[in-house]
């Protein structure tokens, strides 16, 4: 039985309706929920929106509908009526024939092919003054997150990454490492590339503050004063300079940059991050400069009597937005043209999905605009900013600046540590050799930290907690991985394998299945629907959760029935069947969160 019964449930309801009133229903129509479990049934089936075309009652409607169903599709062998909701129950032999399927299908859940168009998603995007920090772990899991649950919903996903490699920000810790850093190197500090060069970058802001303060105290104003320090004017300089392709600039440019590039390979590394193509905002804003040119010729944009080009979206409801300063230097805005183009140009996609947080919602919007509606790009339609709120530790905010952001590296190691602390007061891993034992660590640490930011709503602030995350109990990944490597142990202990998985579906054939037994199979068939809703709403949330509900459900039926004591070899067998499927489900769920579940923990 390889066809939901979900589909089959849409196919019946069209044919109904086609039969009995002549009219093809818009599958939007169709809304089949699990059924609450305060009522009798499996799924629910809300009949309000068919009455536009019974003209009858919601009841008299679904009364219709159930009828049809009982005598039409050989799954559902009974119904009843609430307030206009149809409660459909689905026989036995429909859930054992999904048991039987499922118990060796190592990618349950999953589309079976990419056919539902190319999507590019980029995330990231970090810049090359400074490292990683707590903000960018929430991008990256974001992004790599649903850029997995895209594909496992039979999306073609390419994964990129923009590296900001150039502007007045990477010149500020240039600048600084030239003054200061006297030749220092990674390998003289001991430093990670881009720890080195964040550290320049705070120190940059530490000597500008300085003279802004001496400014102030001559009496120039603040605003003025940030203007006139030398330090900024400085910066300036030399990003004219890049940008002109100063050698020496380009030069010292290059060897920072490249201490900082190795510096976010061992970070992403570390995270389980990948991308397919990484591309340089020092490479991309040519390509918008040149498309600038293109819209000032055209007369879509504005050049004013500092040479600066401007862009009036008043029209929108919003206002104007500089596109170039009037000493020719690029902004964001002029990087994020050409970049789309680029995209668009290499890959063709449907969509192209920026995870950027929501303090950028403007910048995006305008992007969209711009490229839309201002110069007709038809392509650009499918721009979507995935916007997501902030993240924070206890302590508070992070500023990068002042030198007090959370460190993603950091961070992570930190997470392994309370991992391997809390497992050894447990007393857990004498049966581990020193290399099972470390790679065990990381999973724990590691999970925990991804699940926990993926398990809030990605639109909501959150705050993150390491020393709930790591928790054995609730919502966490320690205990779903626990659950996993428990249902691993159980399989061994009843030798389970490929071999006598073939032998199940004739032994359990007859079986008759006791509720807590259907919750999980119920919960289990909800997952490739689980999948599409997490995809539709850009939200590893919803999966997240979802995993969560279906480990509750199977740790509460481990304690509740004998399963390798169980004296029925059929129920036994069942039981052993229920309990691989929920295994797959919760490593394949947990995989499109980034997460690795171990076998024995």
């Amino acid at each position: 039985m390889n066809i939901s019964i979900s589909i089959l449930i849409n196919q019946t309801i069209c044919n109904f309706f086609e039969q009995n009133y002549q009219v093809n229903i818009p599958q939007d129509k169709i809304v089949i929920q699990k059924t609450k479990p305060e009522f009798e049934g499996d799924f629910t089936l809300v009949c309000f929106g068919f009455t536009p075309f019974t003209r009858k009652s919601p009841d008299i409607t679904a009364n219709e509908i159930g009828e049809f169903l009982t005598n039409n599709c050989e799954f559902i062998t009974d119904f009843n009526v609430i307030k206009g909701f149809l409660n459909l129950t689905i026989a036995n032999k429909y859930w054992i024939d999904f048991a039987s399927d499922n118990i060796s299908n190592a990618k349950f859940g999953f589309a079976p092919e990419l056919s539902k168009g190319k999507i590019v998603i980029e995330f990231s995007s970090p810049n090359t003054n400074k490292p990683l920090h707590l903000g960018h772990v929430r991008n990256n899991l974001l992004g790599h997150s649903i850029a997995a649950i895209l594909s496992a919903d039979g999306f073609d996903v390419k994964k990129v990454n923009l590296i900001n490699d150039r502007g007045i920000h990477i010149c500020k810790s240039m600048l600084a490492w030239l003054k200061w850093g006297n030749g220092e190197t990674p390998a003289t500090s001991g430093l990670k590339g881009d720890h080195l060069i964040g550290k320049y970058y705070v120190l940059f802001d530490q000597k500008y503050k300085a003279q802004i303060a001496e400014l102030e105290a001559t009496g120039i104003i603040k605003e003025i004063a940030e203007k006139q320090a030398p330090l900024i004017i400085e910066a300036q300089e030399m990003l004219v300079k890049w940008e002109n392709n100063d050698s020496e600039t380009r030069k010292t440019w290059e060897l920072l940059n490249s201490w900082v590039y190795d510096g976010f390979e061992k970070t992403y590394q570390q995270m389980g991050i990948e991308f397919d193509k990484i591309y340089y905002e020092s490479n991309t804003y040519t390509i918008g400069k040149s498309l600038v040119q293109e819209g000032l010729q055209s007369e879509i944009f504005n050049k004013k009597e500092d040479g600066s080009v401007w862009v009036d979206l008043t029209s929108d409801g919003l206002d104007e937005k500089l596109l170039l300063r009037g000493d020719g230097t690029s902004v964001y805005m002029t990087q994020d043209l050409g970049t789309a183009q680029l995209r668009h140009n290499d890959f063709l996609p449907e969509k192209m999905i920026y995870v950027v947080g929501n303090e950028q919602n403007y910048h995006f919007d305008v992007l969209k605009i711009i490229l839309f509606k201002k110069m007709g790009l038809d392509w650009a339609g499918g721009i979507k900013h995935l916007s997501y709120g902030m993240v924070e530790l206890p302590s508070g905010k992070m500023k990068s600046r002042e030198g007090t952001v959370v460190d993603a590296d950091e961070l992570m190691d930190e997470m392994i540590r309370d991992a391997k602390a809390q497992t050894i007061e447990k007393g857990k891993i004498d049966q581990f050799t020193t290399e099972e034992a470390q790679e065990l660590f990381k999973t724990i640490g590691l999970g925990a930290l991804k699940y926990f930011i993926l398990k809030v709503d990605p639109k909501k602030n959150m705050m993150f907690n390491p020393e709930q995350s790591i928790d054995l109990t609730g919502n966490t990944a320690p205990f779903i991985q626990y659950t996993h490597a428990r249902i691993s142990s159980l399989l061994d202990k009843a030798c389970f394998n490929s071999k006598n998985a073939q032998e199940i579906p004739q032994i359990i054939s007859n079986i008759s299945i006791e509720k807590s037994e259907l919750e999980i199979l119920r919960q289990i068939h909800e997952f490739p629907t689980i999948i599409s809703e997490s995809s539709a709403n850009y939200s590893p949330a919803l999966l997240a959760n979802y995993i969560y509900d279906l480990v509750k459900l199977y740790n509460s039926f481990y304690q509740e029935k004998p399963i390798l004591k169980e004296e029925d070899e059929s129920k036994r067998i069942f039981r052993i069947a229920i309990s691989q499927i929920t295994r797959t489900t919760i490593k394949n769920g947990m995989k499109l969160l980034g997460i690795e579940v171990p076998n024995k923990m």
